[in-house]
C-alpha cells in the first residue's frame, strides 16, 4: 500500500497499516511524525505546524545545513538516516560566535542475540564504522553514541551472562573510538557497560569522555536506575557515584545525563549548575512506556537550564533467547518492545530539530552557537530568579525522618455539620 493511499484508506486498510506500524516501527509507513506531516500537509500548513511543534530559533525556522555528497552516498549505501540542521544565536558586539558541530548516532544491533557475544560486539563496531566516518568527514566536533551501544539492551532478562559485555573504561569500545577521535580531531562520548576492575569488578552504566586527541578525559556513571516494567537494570548495576561532572573539552563544556536521569529535573539542574553548555542524554527506551514523554523532557531541560540537549535512543526490536515476565501479570515475552529511535536536539530558546527515524539507524548533525546559552540566561533570568535557598531548605527538611509536608488544610473541611 502506498503511503498516500494509507492516509486516505478505508477503515480496514488503515487498521492493516497500523499493524505495519507496530511491526516495523514506522508511523503508517513514515519514518517519523515530521515526515508524515510534511508529506501530507500543504506547504503553508506544514510550515505553520512545524513552527508550533519545533519552535523558532532566533525568530526563524531552524535551517538545514549542507552535507557533503560523499556523506549522502555512504548513508544511502549503508541505509542510515542522515539529517543536519543549524541553531543560530544573535550577533554580539563583544563576543565572536562559538559555533560547534555536534552529532548523535542511533543504531540497532547487528546480529541476533543468540550469536557469540564477541561476534555481536564486533558486528556493531563494523556497522557503526561508516556512520562515524560520515560524522568525521562532515566536520563533527563532538559525537555521542547511544546508551550501551556496544551490546543488546539485555537488562530486561535478569540473566547474568550478559555481564560479559562489560569492559574497563579503557577497554575495547574506547580503543575503537579513540582512533576516530584522533583521526577527525573529534570529542566522542562512549556510553558502555563498565567493569570497574579496581573495585571488585563492580559493574556500572558509564559514559567515557574521549578527547579530540584520543585521550580519556574522564567518565560519568548513571545517576538514576529504573525499576519499571522490563527495566531490571539494578540486577546488573546500581546508582552511580560520580555526581554531575561537566567536562571542559576543546569545543565546549559538556555533561552526560544517562537515560533514566532525564525523568529527574534536579539531575538536569546539577549539570546546569556546574556550567554545562551541552548535555547529552544517551538512552534506550521503548514506545509503549515512554514515547509521549520523549519529545518533552529534554526540551524542557534545555529551556530551564539554558543549555543545548542531544537526545539519543536506540532502534529496533531485540529478541532474546529466553522469555521473561514484567511482574505485571501479563504473559511472558522475549523482547523489550520497539526502541523507537527519534533522536533529536533541543536548544535553550525552546526550538528543536525534527527527529531521526523511528526504525532506521541514523546520524543527526547540528551546528550550534554556544553564545545562545548566555543570551537566554540574560533574557529569562532563570538563574537570577531561582530560589535555591528555599529549595535547599525544603530538601534538607525532607531528608529528615520526622519530616512533615507543609500542608495547610481548610479548617471547614473537617468541621462537623451543625
Amino acid at each position: 500500500m502506498e503511503k498516500a493511499q494509507a492516509i486516505e484508506a478505508e477503515n480496514g486498510e488503515v487498521k492493516e497499516e497500523t499493524t505495519k506500524t507496530v511491526k516495523d516501527g514506522s508511523i503508517c509507513g513514515y519514518e517519523s511524525l515530521h515526515s508524515l506531516l510534511s508529506a501530507n500537509l500543504k506547504p503553508e500548513l506544514s510550515q505553520e505546524v512545524s513552527r508550533l511543534l519545533l519552535g523558532l530559533n532566533c525568530a526563524r525556522a531552524i535551517d538545514k545545513i549542507d552535507i557533503p555528497d560523499s556523506a549522502k552516498a555512504l548513508s544511502s549505501e549503508h541505509d542510515f538516516d542522515l539529517q543536519a540542521f543549524c541553531f543560530r544565536a544573535d550577533k554580539e558586539l563583544l563576543r565572536a560566535p562559538r559555533v560547534v558541530r555536534v552529532g548523535l548516532i542511533q543504531n540497532s544491533i547487528a546480529l541476533p542475540t543468540t550469536t557469540h557475544f564477541q561476534e555481536q560486539k564486533r558486528a556493531i563496531f563494523q556497522k557503526l564504522k561508516p556512520i562515524i566516518e560520515v560524522a568525521g568527514a562532515s566536520g563533527v566536533n563532538i559525537l555521542c553514541l547511544q546508551e550501551a551501544w556496544m551490546m543488546p539492551f539485555a537488562f530486561c532478562t535478569r540473566e547474568k551472562s550478559w555481564c560479559e559485555f562489560a569492559e574497563p573504561v579503557g577497554g575495547e569500545s574506547t580503543q575503537f573510538l579513540q582512533d576516530f577521535a584522533l583521526k577527525y580531531n573529534m570529542v566522542i562520548i562512549n556510553p558502555i557497560l563498565e567493569r570497574d576492575v579496581n573495585h571488585g569488578e563492580t559493574i556500572w552504566n558509564t559514559a567515557v569522555i574521549i578527547g579530540n586527541h584520543g585521550n580519556i578525559i574522564g567518565k560519568h556513571r548513571k545517576n538514576h536506575i529504573p525499576r519499571v516494567g522490563d527495566f531490571n537494570e539494578s540486577t546488573y548495576y546500581m546508582e552511580g557515584n560520580t555526581g554531575h561532572p561537566v567536562f571542559e573539552t576543546a569545543y565546549g563544556k559538556i555533561g552526560v545525563n544517562i537515560c533514566y536521569g532525564r525523568h529527574h529535573p534536579l539531575n538536569w539542574l546539577g549539570f546546569g549548575l556546574n556550567g554545562a553548555e551541552i548535555v547529552f542524554n544517551p538512552s534506550a527506551t521503548v514506545g509503549e512506556l515512554s514515547e509521549p514523554m520523549w519529545p518533552i523532557e529534554a526540551r524542557n531541560a534545555a529551556i530551564a537550564n539554558s543549555y543545548f540537549v542531544g537526545s539519543i535512543n536506540r532502534v529496533g526490536t531485540e529478541i532474546f533467547p529466553n522469555p521473561f515476565t514484567s511482574g505485571d501479570g501479563k504473559p511472558q515475552h522475549a523482547d523489550f518492545g520497539h526502541f523507537y529511535g527519534s533522536s533529536y536536539f533541543s536548544a535553550p530558546d525552546a526550538s528543536c530539530t525534527p527527529s531521526l527515524s523511528r526504525n532506521r539507524d541514523g546520524l543527526l548533525i547540528s551546528d550550534m552557537d554556544l553564545n545562545l546559552c548566555r543570551q537566554l540566561k540574560d533574557k529569562w533570568g532563570f538563574r537570577m530568579t531561582a530560589r535555591y535557598e528555599l529549595y535547599a531548605e525544603l530538601l534538607a527538611h525532607y531528608l529528615k525522618p520526622d519530616f512533615e509536608p507543609q500542608v495547610i488544610s481548610d479548617p471547614l473541611l473537617h468541621k462537623k455539620a451543625l
